[in-house]
């Protein structure tokens, strides 16, 4: 394995793990709510009146979000080594494991660990685990 030392951007990811932490815990003090993704997004398919202006907002802060960067920093180059089929397939499946799994990467990784809960660390090592496997699957063993 070798580390990729140009785009190598320790700082970078700090500053964005910082920012997410903080954006987490801010959300569930003003909100008491977590900030799981793929949550706030689901309640836009069944919204209850009460919550669909909060999750608008939100999404199209996501959405800003890069547009933003892009206006301040630059567009960078993105490189996928997929086609467009695989990129929706993963889509597909990583929806269908939000669901199955009762919550993102955000929702169990992020905020569930911060609050100790059992059913996080066992989603979080699932998804960690079976994303490691498959990186090694299609890289080494598909390859």
């Amino acid at each position: 394995m070798q580390i990729d030392w140009i785009h190598f951007t320790p700082w970078a990811a700090l500053a964005g793990g910082i920012l997410l932490g903080l954006a987490a815990a801010a959300f569930v003090l003003l909100q008491g709510r977590i900030l799981g993704i793929s949550g706030i997004v689901g309640g836009l398919v069944r919204p209850r009146s009460k919550d669909v202006a909060w999750r608008i907002t939100f999404v199209l802060g996501m959405l800003a979000a890069p547009l933003l960067y892009r206006l301040t920093v630059g567009v960078h180059e993105v490189r996928i080594d997929a086609s467009w089929a695989m990129v929706v397939v993963a889509g597909l499946l990583v929806g269908l494991g939000t669901r199955y799994g009762a919550g993102c990467t955000s929702g169990h990784g992020v905020c569930g660990l911060s609050r100790l809960s059992p059913r996080s660390l066992v989603a979080t090592l699932a998804f960690m685990g079976a994303g490691f496997v498959t990186v090694y699957a299609i890289r080494h063993v598909l390859a």
